[in-house]
């Protein structure tokens, strides 16, 4: 059993997912594998995931249609075997040491069940648009989850950062339920609140990965709805920790959600070119 699962649900992530692979298969830490499902893509992801076949850390499943990004991403977790998990979405990279360093918090810190660091945002090309985004309002040493959670809300952004960003106990996770998708934008902050229920939170502050921003995304399409799935996340928090987090937190993330909206929408339209994937 590895120390580490890097899994990859994977796509229509044809221009990228070569990209992605390179990136775990590149790092430095010397107990991990590699758990790549494609949920039946129709470019050419699953024949490029192909020519990994042969190395002994990777191992590549396959997803049936249907079930929405919960179906691949309870497949692809659910098959890992490492003592730690980190879901990298298969446009996504990261950068090198990224599994060391969390690896490290974890064995330093039993009582932490989440870590996640900073990444930069990038376009369709790899290049940078935001540098090192992330942990806003977290940025201390070992602390409660159910504070970090606090935080998240009253921020009305998720603070933890994209799934390549974040790394926690898969046990921890398999304990909470697994993946959840009642807010489907929601689905990577939603699960790492369950998780966080349960334990404390570390913020590794580096930043170890590059989350991508293209025109194939679904989040692109659900930029309208995002207010709307942030405010019932908020309210669904406060019902799991009411003594922690406040009516008045909910109502201040709540406006800061519709803000961070409107700004993810001007960040789309002065990107549009920027996000198309090279042909």
């Amino acid at each position: 059993m590895p120390k580490y699962s890097v899994v990859v649900p994977a796509y229509q992530n044809a221009p990228f997912i070569e990209a992605c692979v390179r990136s775990v298969l590149s790092q430095n830490h010397p107990d991990f594998e590699l758990v790549v499902a494609d949920h039946s893509s129709t470019d050419d992801t699953a024949a490029l995931l192909e020519r990994y076949a042969d190395d002994p850390r990777v191992r590549l499943l396959s997803t049936p249609p249907g079930g929405g990004a919960e179906a691949n991403w309870r497949r692809v977790s659910e098959a890992a075997t490492g003592e730690y998990l980190k879901l990298l979405p298969g446009d996504d990279v990261l950068y090198p040491g990224a599994l060391t360093a969390h690896s490290a918090a974890l064995d330093a810190h039993p009582g932490v069940v989440l870590v996640s660091s900073r990444r930069d945002i990038v376009d369709a090309r790899g290049r940078v648009t935001i540098a090192g985004r992330g942990l806003q309002g977290v940025r201390r040493a070992v602390q409660p989850g159910v504070d970090a959670v606090r935080q998240t809300v009253r921020r009305g952004t998720n603070v933890f950062g994209e799934p390549g960003c974040v790394t926690f106990r898969r046990a921890e996770l398999e304990a909470a339920g697994g993946w959840d998708a009642r807010f489907p934008y929601l689905i990577d902050q939603t699960g790492y609140t369950k998780v966080l229920m349960r334990g404390d939170y570390l913020p590794v502050d580096s930043v170890l990965a590059a989350f991508r921003v293209n025109d194939a995304q679904w989040s692109v399409a659900l930029v309208n709805d995002q207010a709307r799935q942030a405010k019932a996340y908020h309210a669904w928090c406060r019902g799991l920790a009411p003594d922690r987090i406040s009516a008045s937190d909910v109502r201040l993330g709540d406006r800061r959600a519709e803000l961070m909206a409107l700004a993810r929408r001007a960040y789309y339209v002065v990107n549009s070119r920027r996000m198309r994937s090279a042909a």
